[in-house]
């Protein structure tokens, strides 16, 4: 602001007025104020200023709305949601997409009805130490290449296999009929169905495991086409899916690379990429960007005979 007088003159104060220039007489306060600006020079004037304008600063907070930390994340995305790398100050952005995107190939079930039926073949058990029970179920609506003994097929071969689970010699698997008795519902689920148990937040496709009604939730959109970091090996992502999932349901959480150039662990998000700098872009839990890069793993014990 520039203040002028009328002669367009700029108005002039010296930072250290001249004790000489303040009255000598009047009243007990004016010559406090005589002392104290003898003694404390332009100090005296700036500090009621100051007090002003943190007062007015004070008042501005009050009247603004505080942020809660949902608030925060919802300026950046949608309240509370992972953010997704933005391409313009993300250089990886592109390689990051292409890892974590839905791979090219044959159809799939879109849309389901969002219940579920249980195929029948109920075995007995195998492996050893705690038992889980399973049943194979698919949803309503959903029909596949293979039919749906084909994916019960899938299952039940890579639990069976001794580089699945039942290799550590603490887990034990029999299938059942009954989906109320059932430990593990493995269920194949339509994208739309699945995204909206498993969450789209993320908005790539992927699986989930939900403990409310212990089902591991299988996406037929993965299921059909696997994943980039497999390399067009649907069968082999197939078994990691399955693994992965119900190694949640075991109570396992996700992990990261390890060591790089190694074999990934099977409880990392591989759907998405094998690449820790990938995962912890988009947001992936217990997930560090620290340039490790795994080889794709279907198994838990991968080295088991």
């Amino acid at each position: 602001m520039d203040l002028r007088i009328a002669d367009e003159e700029p108005l002039v104060a010296s930072w250290d007025p001249d004790p000489q220039l303040v009255p000598r007489h009047g009243n007990a306060g004016s010559r406090r104020l005589a002392r104290a600006v003898a003694t404390y020079g332009w100090r005296v004037y700036a500090l009621p200023i100051l007090m002003v304008l943190t007062v007015l600063a004070v008042l501005d907070a009050a009247r603004s709305p505080l942020l809660s930390p949902s608030d925060r994340a919802g300026m950046a995305g949608s309240a509370g949601d992972p953010l997704i790398p933005n391409p313009v100050i993300s250089p990886g952005f592109e390689a990051i997409k292409a890892s974590a995107e839905l791979p090219g190939g044959g159809p799939f079930a879109v849309q389901g009805a969002g219940t579920w039926r249980v195929i029948p073949g109920a075995g007995a058990p195998f492996g050893a130490g705690r038992l889980f029970t399973y049943t194979v179920e698919i949803e309503d609506g959903v029909d596949l290449e293979g039919g749906p003994a084909g994916f019960a097929a899938t299952v039940d071969s890579t639990l069976q296999n001794p580089k699945s689970w039942i290799g550590s010699g603490r887990y034990r698997f029999q299938r059942i009929d009954d989906s109320r008795a059932a430990t593990l519902r493995i269920s194949l689920t339509s994208q739309q169905t699945t995204r909206r148990l498993c969450g789209f937040q993320i908005p790539f496709d992927a699986s989930c495991w939900r403990p409310a009604d212990h089902r591991v939730v299988i996406n037929t959109a993965r299921w059909a086409r696997g994943a980039v970091a497999f390399q067009g090996n649907v069968v082999q992502y197939q078994q990691y899916a399955i693994n992965h999932e119900v190694g949640h349901g075991l109570g396992f959480a996700h992990v990261a690379c390890e060591t790089d150039g190694r074999l990934a662990p099977v409880m990392m998000q591989q759907t998405w990429g094998v690449a820790d700098d990938y995962l912890a872009a988009m947001g992936t839990d217990h997930v560090t960007p620290d340039g490790l890069t795994c080889q794709p793993n279907a198994w838990p014990f991968p080295t088991v005979n």
